[in-house]
């Protein structure tokens, strides 16, 4: 009688079979469904034209990894077969991935070329300027690489004021794209770094990737300090060269653009100062021949005769307005005088002293004969004191 089996036994037998004759497979396919998950591990679907075969790279091992996958391209996988118990289903274990080609890299490099672009961070109007004398030049590069010493041979020929500071990056294979986006970020936390070179020397397509990775030149593009890439040799190009604020061919380049040359800066100075001496002397002659001129001239020869003149009509001037002044004080002291007397001459002591009197009545003066009422008291004012009268007699 045939043995029955759970689904648990009958999937551990399938498992012990597979993965005993499948513990080292190398594949060739085409990525889909590529996903990075948050935890570090890669999930994806490898296929050709008639089937499909889930995948798996764990965190660590896709390290070493020098290229981020893309859906859509070819890739060489090595591994082996693992069973999956709780789906029934059967995957590769994958321990390294490798394009199938040349061309498969040359494809990512222009999709994400395109994207890029249709994103606009390879538009001019958003390139920073790059700084004409700067303080401090940031470099992100391999250390004790030969790139590095050929940009600090021209740094110091060209523009030895300048400091360089150095963030080090792996410019190649597994793990390089991160180390230049750590780098990238380090030097726009400091806040002295006038320019950031970027570069490496030169090599394959293989060995320049990481500047064509997506997240490098995000990170060149986000980048508050302007860029300048130097990346391989004059005709190498990377991603990192269109989204720089400036690209140039090598590295040794890449430092000259960011440099002056001091020998131009000693030359400039020494034509500014040659001009400028030059400059000032004819314009010291000038002011030399003007004043001659002035000198020479009839005005200066009768100043003192011209002096004289302002002199004798400044006299005149003084003397009409001290003329008019006194005019104006005799004038003035004739009309107080005539004032005084009037004011005199109206003193009413004066006009009683003369034999007149003042008749009041109801404490008003009674200047016509016709508004005297002789029922009512009359006062009587003299020169020499007042009488009171009324209808009764003489009352003091």
């Amino acid at each position: 009688m045939q043995e029955i089996l759970t689904v648990s036994e009958i999937t551990k037998q399938i498992k012990h079979v597979v993965e005993e004759n499948f513990s080292s497979v190398k594949i060739i396919g085409e990525i889909s469904n590529f996903k990075a998950h948050i935890s570090g591990h890669w999930y994806f679907t490898l296929k050709d034209g008639d089937a499909a075969i889930n995948c798996t790279m764990w965190r660590g091992v896709n390290n070493y990894v020098f290229f981020t996958p893309q859906n859509g391209m070819k890739v060489i996988v090595t591994g082996r077969i693992t069973v999956y118990p709780p789906r029934g289903s059967y995957q590769l274990d994958t321990r390294s991935m490798q394009p199938a080609g040349v061309g498969e890299l040359q494809k990512a490099f222009e999709e994400l070329k395109r994207k890029l672009h249709k994103e606009g961070l390879f538009d001019e109007e958003i390139k920073k300027d790059i700084p004409t004398f700067p303080q401090v030049i940031g470099i992100v590069t391999g250390s004790s690489t030969a790139a590095l010493k050929d940009m600090l041979s021209v740094a110091s020929r060209r523009y030895p004021l300048v400091k360089i500071l150095i963030a080090p990056a792996k410019v190649q294979g597994d793990g390089a794209a991160g180390e230049i986006v750590k780098s990238i970020e380090l030097l726009n936390k400091k806040k002295n770094v006038d320019v950031i070179i970027v570069s490496r020397g030169g090599g394959s397509l293989e060995d320049l990737w990481p500047f064509n990775e997506e997240i490098v030149a995000r990170a060149i593009a986000k980048s508050k300090i302007p860029v300048i890439s130097g990346v391989g040799h004059e005709v190498d190009f990377t991603i990192a060269d269109f989204v720089a604020d400036l690209r140039a061919p090598t590295p040794s380049a890449a430092m000259e653009l960011a440099t002056p040359n001091k020998d131009e800066i000693f030359g400039f100075i020494s034509d500014f100062s040659y001009n400028s001496k030059n400059k000032i002397l004819a314009f010291i002659e000038n002011l030399r021949n003007e004043v001659t001129q002035n000198l020479d001239s009839y005005g200066f020869k009768n100043l003192i005769s011209l002096l004289n003149n302002k002199k004798q009509l400044l006299d005149n001037y003084l003397f009409r307005i001290q003329t008019d002044i006194s005019n104006l004080l005799s004038t003035n002291k004739n009309n107080l005088a005539l004032y005084t007397r009037t004011i005199n001459s109206n003193n009413i002591n004066k006009i009683l002293k003369k034999g007149f009197v003042l008749v009041e009545q109801d404490n008003n003066f009674i200047k016509r004969k016709e508004i005297l009422n002789i029922e009512k008291t009359i006062m009587l004012k003299f020169y020499d004191g007042k009488v009171e009268i009324n209808k009764n007699g003489k009352k003091d």
